[in-house]
Parts: C-alpha cells; structure tokens; sequence
C-alpha cells in the first residue's frame, strides 16, 4: 500500500513543516507555512483532491508575507477518516476549519476554497462569521444559489447527475478503486485543459486516494449533503468576498457564480470570471489566481493599516 502524501511531495521551494492537529474531536494533517506572527491564510481543497491543490500558490503567499495552513480536510489523505456519514455533515466540516482557525490564536484569516473547499469556506463565513476576515471562493456556489438551482434549473440538474449516483452504498467506491483509480484520473484529466495534470500529478493523487478508508469518507461528503442538507443560520456574507469562476466548468454552470456573488457585500466584492478555464482554476491558472488572492489580500491589509 503507498503511502499517503507528504512534504517530500510538494514541489515547493518554501520551508513547509506538517502537523497533526486535534481539532473538533478528530486529527487534521496540516501543512504550514510561513511566519507565525504574519496574516493567516488557510487554503481548503476539494474533491478528489488533498492538500496540495493549493502547492502553487504556497511559496507567492508567503514570500509575500503571509501565514498559510493547508489542511487535509477530513477524510482525505493523511487526517483522521472518520465512519458513518453522518461524521462528514456541513457543520462538521465549518467547524473543524473553525477549530484550525482557533488553534492559531490569530483570532480570524483570509479563508480560500475551491471546489467542496469553497462550500465549507462559504459555510464556515455563514456559520462562524469571527474566524472569517476576508473570503477568495473558486468554482463553488452559495448554498442558497446553489439548492435553488437544484430545485429549478435543469441544465444543472444534469450537471449534477453524478451526486446522485454517489449516494448508493460501496458500489462508488468500487467504481472509483477499479483499474488503478482511472474513474477519478478521467474526472480530473477529461474536465481539465489539456496537459493541466501530469503523470507526475496523478501519481501523487493515487497515493491518497489508496490511503486505506479515503475513498468513503471522500465520497460521504456528497452522500452527507444530500441526507443531511447544509441549512446555514443566514444567507448573507460579511467578509470581504473575491469570487474566482471558470467559465468552462462542466459540473458547475457560471450562472451560480452570478447567482452566489448576490449574497457577498456590495461594497466589499468582486467576481473574476476567467474564460476559456475549466473547474480546475488554480491548476489550470496558478499565476493568475495567486495574483487575485494576493490583490484581494492586500486589500484587507490596506484596511487594518
């Protein structure tokens, strides 16, 4: 069985340093970064992914002054997987990023999320608005966008079509495990521009995917969002909010991005659609994406200045 994946696999010319951390009751794989005493910036991952989704943008972050965490969210790679779908609820998920936050003692951070990252993101700022100064969101849509669009617009319905079909117990798993993980290798490479993920890449991907239990709690993530549907306390975003879009998202229509820009602060927001890019933004664009963050964050630095 590989190993799951660990500092010796980031190609990152930045001191990175990996931690296990208890947080909300479970152990969080955490790669950090950066002078503890600068702004705190958490980067959170999606599906099929780990914690190096985020490895480009890393080194530009710090060396440009920035504290930066990147977790293994639960379930994922080397953190704790727990059982049962139930571990894998929204609010878990907000309140483990919470908790990471905390364990900082910095108060608050500039929260990235991409993918099921940027659910939780979104979430986590509905739900724990303190821990949440500034708010970079790629590819992920508001819960209340995004369950309005499930109810009423059938192109992403059919878009979607996949979710439901992860809900059937361990035949997913099977699916994904079968012939060295090529189900998940085709949802990253046949969605993405060509040559946006290496060999190199999909090696590293394999790794985490074959960490005994991965494959569940990856996929109870779409299963507890379905039995148990994330219902935030409000709807309505506080932190400053940069929304990064790729318009040839072939799960996620643009007009969530839209839709999900409506609940963000109107003096305080900004949507970036990037055309011709696909679901994958900070793989497919990793200079302009670390631009937008690093633009966004300084915004907030001229703020509290």
């Amino acid at each position: 069985m590989a190993s799951p994946l660990a500092l010796e696999d980031s190609d990152s010319s930045t001191e990175l340093t990996t931690e296990f951390r208890t947080i909300n009751g479970i152990e969080l794989h955490t790669v950090v970064a950066g002078d503890p005493a600068d702004p705190l910036v958490v980067f959170l991952h999606g599906f099929p992914e780990y914690w190096g989704a985020w490895r480009r943008q890393i080194a530009p972050l710090v060396e440009s002054g920035y504290r930066v965490l990147v977790p293994d969210q639960r379930g994922y790679n080397r953190s704790e997987k727990p059982r049962g779908v139930r571990a894998y609820r929204q609010p878990q998920l907000a309140a483990d990023i919470a908790g990471l936050i905390e364990s900082e003692g910095t108060g608050s951070a500039h929260v990235v999320g991409h993918d099921w990252g940027g659910m939780v993101a979104w979430d986590l700022a509905l739900r724990y608005p303190e821990y949440v100064n500034r708010l970079t969101i790629a590819n992920a849509p508001h819960p209340t966008a995004f369950r309005q669009h499930l109810l009423s617009n059938p192109a992403q319905i059919r878009r979607s079509w996949y979710a439901y079909c992860i809900q059937v117990p361990w035949l997913p798993e099977r699916l994904c495990r079968y012939d060295d993980f090529r189900l998940l290798e085709r949802a990253l490479r046949d969605t993405a521009a060509p040559g946006t993920f290496t060999d190199d890449d999909l090696e590293r991907y394999r790794r985490a995917w074959s960490v005994p239990g991965a494959l569940s709690g990856m996929l109870n993530w779409y299963r507890a969002s379905a039995r148990y549907p994330p219902n935030p306390p409000r709807e309505q975003i506080d932190a400053p909010t940069l929304v990064i879009w790729g318009t040839d998202d072939v799960a996620l229509g643009t007009e969530l991005a839209l839709d999900s820009y409506e609940y963000c602060p109107r003096e305080e927001r900004r949507l970036e659609l990037l055309e011709g890019t696909s679901h994958w933004v900070q793989h497919e664009h990793p200079e302009r994406v670390t631009e937008l963050l690093l633009e966004h964050a300084a915004a907030g630095d001229a703020t509290h200045t």
